[in-house]
């Protein structure tokens, strides 16, 4: 097994560990920076990021990208297919922009778990592990759930540019009922690990689907016309703690550090508090103030993008990895927005495709043309798919929709090196269950970590030295 230090995690010695210390007198807080970090030297190639779209609530695979046309009608449901820019490949009417560029991106029509359940379903596709571990609690993160996938490449990974290897954008996933999502967090890891949260869009629950374009009674999921907010996190100094008294503050904390240079030598000084991750660049550089501050981006760019939550929270993480973060989690939508028990074909259609198509076409634009697709991965999944038989619940809602249904998903990949306009696995003909090349999550968490460059054999410890593996199974064959 390798050591922390081979694996890139921070291994201190007392020295150190005083003048980690030291960076408090920066007056920031220990909660609320890294170390500044001595970077290691240029990487040979250049290193591949990942943006892992995240559809809370669980996407309907018969209503999107694995549509039955010649099944009964209480399967097929209401929308029809359209053709593709790939031949014989076909999506929802709903999502044209995506259609017209199939040619950029793949899809894993076969995914599958055990799991109906949304806690768990967000526990095991968060983390990349089928199964649940001892004590599961579906309303609270424990100490002992699976690390996040976001959590173990924060942990392993090396930052860029000063910035934390991973984030999650815009905001932690929660429920109206109170209930905090399990597998988001850092768990067996300790929380000192937890994901960095750029928390952009508090959470608000009369907020639902792409605000502040769209919001929604949670019964019926009526169409209401209220903005909310989305604003940029404020990355500013502390009140009365301006410019030159943080420059005064990093002079002192060079006289306590009398051995910078050796310092700098330490490229293990990397993560001292993954908690909440910031550093000082995070409060004094401006391209990480403008990867944030969306909303006053180029007009033309919020165009493209769309002037509402996914449209913002795309743009600000292909910014961010432009700006050097590794890996980004983007949650489409809170409390469990994509849940379409009801009213599913109207509020698909009418509020949540729709952003979603034209967010995620810019980004795909975008990346193309800069020439940083074959360097970036997308991944768009949910917890779970939906019911291939569409459902009825009278008494909550108007219109059908469709239930839970770990059995299978279709889950959305381009760029990173993934060839375009591939289709990996098959469902029967109801789009129930897999019937060609089933894949786990564990099976999409080692294609995310294998595109950060995570070497097959790396581990973590835990707070009392366990060493614990990163990939529990292979990456999915067939897209490269």
């Amino acid at each position: 097994m390798k050591s922390g230090q081979q694996l890139g995690h921070p291994v201190f010695s007392r020295r150190q560990a005083i003048q980690a210390g030291a960076v408090g007198l920066l007056g920031l807080g220990m909660n609320h920076l890294t170390a500044l970090r001595a970077v290691a030297g240029p990487s040979k190639r250049r290193p591949t990021s990942v943006i892992f779209i995240f559809l809370s609530g669980g996407l309907g695979q018969l209503d999107s990208f694995d549509m039955k046309p010649h099944a009964p009608a209480d399967i097929r449901g209401e929308f029809a297919p359209i053709a593709t820019s790939v031949s014989g490949l076909s999506v929802c009417e709903h999502l044209p922009k995506l259609a017209a560029r199939a040619h950029l991106w793949s899809l894993v029509r076969s995914l599958t778990h055990p799991s109906n359940d949304h806690s768990a379903g967000h526990h095991i596709m968060l983390t990349g592990r089928s199964e649940i571990p001892t004590g599961f609690n579906p309303n609270a993160p424990r100490p002992n759930d699976d690390p996040a996938i976001v959590a173990v490449a924060g942990a392993v990974l090396r930052g860029r540019n000063n910035l934390p290897p991973a984030v999650v954008l815009p905001e932690r996933l929660v429920h109206n009922s109170g209930r905090i999502i399990p597998g988001q967090f850092a768990g067996l890891m300790g929380a000192k690990r937890d994901p960095w949260f750029i928390e952009a869009s508090p959470f608000d629950p009369a907020a639902y689907g792409a605000f502040p374009q769209f919001e929604f009674d949670h019964q019926d999921r009526a169409h209401k016309a209220k903005r909310v907010a989305f604003e940029a996190p404020s990355l500013s100094l502390p009140e009365g703690f301006g410019t030159d008294r943080l420059k005064r503050r990093l002079n002192l904390l060079e006289i306590v550090d009398a051995q910078r240079k050796a310092f700098d030598q330490q490229a293990a000084f990397e993560e001292l508090d993954a908690h909440r991750q910031g550093a000082v660049s995070l409060l004094v550089d401006p391209r990480v103030r403008q990867a944030v501050d969306v909303a006053r981006s180029d007009p033309k760019a919020l165009e493209r993008y769309g002037k509402h939550s996914f449209g913002w929270s795309l743009l600000m993480a292909r910014r961010l990895v432009n700006a050097g973060v590794s890996l980004v989690q983007v949650n489409l939508g809170n409390n469990e927005t994509w849940d379409t028990h009801g009213n599913a074909f109207p509020h698909l259609k009418n509020n949540l495709y729709p952003p979603t198509d034209q967010a995620l076409a810019a980004l795909l634009d975008d990346l193309h043309e800069s020439g940083e697709l074959d360097s970036t991965l997308i991944v768009m999944a949910g917890e779970f798919g939906r019911t291939p038989r569409i459902s009825r619940l009278p008494q909550f809602y108007k219109q059908p929709g469709r239930d839970h249904w770990g059995r299978v998903q279709s889950v959305f990949l381009a760029g990173g090196g993934i060839n375009g306009g591939r289709v990996i696995g098959a469902t029967d003909g109801i789009g129930g269950h897999p019937v060609s090349e089933p894949q786990r999550p564990e099976n999409l968490a080692a294609t995310i970590y294998h595109a950060l460059g995570i070497p097959p054999t790396a581990a973590w410890e835990d707070d009392v030295d366990r060493p614990h593996f990163v990939y529990h199974d292979d990456p999915i064959p067939g897209l490269v």
